[in-house]
């Protein structure tokens, strides 16, 4: 078995608590962290990944934990030492040390010295150590008061998440993505209220489908638009929403009443709601997927044509498939079909690989991913697949 299929197929060793926690694990930790210098090559300078925001409370996940044997192949130029920066991601830092960043977990030692040693934060100390002949990364010093809250909308005290906060929140501004049975099951406006056939900001509406939200709840309304359809066995799988405004529920009952308080077109009968919170977990650490995965790009959120770095797209497999929240995917161009002038005939060239995804939402047949890396430009219809 190759290192990164061995590698990749395993799940994380002794992190047994996730991110999330961090909320409560905001006290001070001595700086003494038993670190022996001795340990580690020389202290080099680091280039740190720009600040993003970071606050979020979100699910966390815990996979079983194994030891891997082979070594982790390390980035070219890695630091030696890097200093945890407000705003950092795991990818992000995992990335400053290993070439390919989702084997963190499988390196990562714990150092018991450290209160909360599986948690990285703001100020903390990341180090190569070598621990029985193989290097490992680890938490060489602990902040000395995991740097107090200041006067910031976000406390530094806060551990780091896994992605940007803003990539994945921003997914519903420009469009989303409707499965079937969740379109169906959806409240949806049944009527405008006073004399107007569509509806705009500042008008109400009436809702059917709303049930145990309090008054004040939010909603974004979404057009339900064209349907999606697997490229791969022609199936109806999902519809492509239309974002059109923000509202707030005014009365509860059936049907309730929404004041819509922000428009970008009107909103129409059958216009369906969707809860204006992202219900998407932050806070795991990436992994293979448990399964052979072998599936397609089939939309992006933003509609654009190429895709790049933390751009939101749908895949056309799911949990039914074996995916789930962490997992990883190559991204691979199909190969271009070309006529061969010497041999005839036509021939089809290798697909190549252009990228990363990571899952952050799955429904039953399709997932949302986040674009880590896009080493190539991306297109829709481009294959997904286990990392190699």
């Amino acid at each position: 078995m190759s290192l990164s299929k061995h590698c990749l197929n395993t799940s994380l060793w002794l992190i047994t608590v996730t991110l999330a926690a961090s909320l409560a694990g905001c006290g001070s930790n001595p700086s003494n962290s038993g670190y022996d210098p001795e340990s580690t090559v020389s202290t080099t300078s680091s280039t740190r990944p720009q600040p993003v925001n970071t606050s979020s409370a979100a699910p966390t996940y815990e996979p079983k934990l194994t030891r891997v044997s082979e070594p982790v192949p390390l980035a070219e130029g890695h630091p030696n030492e890097y200093v945890v920066q407000v705003g950092d991601t795991l990818w992000d830092i995992s990335a400053a040390f290993l070439k390919d960043p989702w084997y963190w977990p499988e390196i990562w030692y714990v150092n018991p010295q450290i209160e909360n040693p599986h948690l990285i934060y703001p100020g903390d100390v990341l180090g190569l150590v070598t621990i029985d002949g193989q290097t490992r990364i680890t938490n060489v010093r602990a902040s000395t008061y995991r740097m107090s809250p200041q006067a910031r909308v976000t406390p530094l005290t806060e551990a780091i998440n896994s992605i940007p906060y803003e990539a994945v929140a921003a997914f519903l501004s420009s469009g989303v993505i409707l499965e079937k049975g969740q379109a169906e099951k959806l409240p949806y406006l049944l009527d405008t209220r006073g004399d107007h056939l569509m509806a705009s900001a500042g008008n109400e509406i009436y809702v059917r489908g709303i049930t145990g939200d309090q008054p004040s709840t939010r909603y974004n309304v979404v057009h339900v638009g064209d349907p999606l359809v697997d490229p791969d066995d022609n199936r109806l799988i999902g519809y492509h929403g239309t974002l059109i405004g923000e509202g707030s529920l005014r009365r509860t009952g059936d049907p309730a009443t929404v004041a819509l308080t922000d428009s970008n077109r009107e909103a129409v009968k059958g216009d369906r709601l969707l809860p204006a919170t992202v219900d998407a977990p932050l806070n795991f650490f990436p992994r293979s997927p448990s399964s052979n995965i072998d599936g397609r790009i089939i939309s992006v959120v933003d509609g654009v044509t190429q895709i790049g770095q933390y751009q939101v797209v749908v895949m056309n497999r799911g949990s039914n498939n074996g995916l789930s929240v962490g997992d990883v995917l190559s991204v691979f161009q199909a190969g271009e079909e070309i006529k061969d002038r010497f041999g005839g005939g036509k021939v089809r060239l290798p697909d190549e690989q252009a990228g990363t995804v990571m899952v952050f939402k799955t429904y039953d047949r399709i997932s949302y991913g986040l674009v880590m890396e896009a080493t190539d430009a991306i297109h829709i219809h481009d294959a997904v697949r286990n990392p190699i």
